[in-house]
């Protein structure tokens, strides 16, 4: 019972961590739900592919297969990365976006928390792509004010 309470609670968790700041400039408000589907279901799936690799243990692993805990870490990382955006332009029915695409790639990294930094980095203009108008920073002159001391 415990068990079950523990995984139910670390689910409401990581839901509460997928909320993110409005953006109204970055994609429509549509899409934004659907990529979000797509981030938690290839999400559960690459993790329920980690757990399928060592042999469904929560406490040992099981090395039959060949690969170690960072192994099998490491291999579902790269695999939700490479899937999610192919899944994401199937349910969009449309290219995504770069950063749509980096929002993807950042989730299977760090779940939830990796999308919204990379959010945030656009925002923010530490990252920028090709396909969004971001304008220029605009340099205000401030006129020296000489003071007689």
């Amino acid at each position: 019972m415990n068990r079950k309470l523990a995984i139910f609670a670390a689910l409401i968790a990581a839901f509460a961590f997928t909320v993110q700041a409005a953006d109204a400039k970055s994609y429509r408000h549509g899409d934004k739900k659907k990529l979000l589907a797509v981030e938690i279901g290839v999400g559960a799936a690459s993790t329920a592919a980690y757990f399928a690799i060592g042999g469904w243990n929560w406490d040992s692993w099981n090395y039959s297969n060949g690969l170690t805990r960072l192994g099998a870490w490491g291999v579902t990382t790269v695999g939700c990365a490479a899937v999610s955006p192919m899944v994401a332009t199937a349910v969009l029915n449309r290219p995504l976006k770069y950063r749509e695409a980096h929002i993807l790639v950042a989730s299977c990294v760090i779940p939830f928390v990796g999308g919204w930094l990379v959010n945030e980095a656009y925002n923010h203009h530490v990252l920028w792509a090709p396909d969004e108008n971001v304008e220029p920073a605009r340099h205000h002159r401030h006129h020296r004010r000489h003071h007689k001391m």
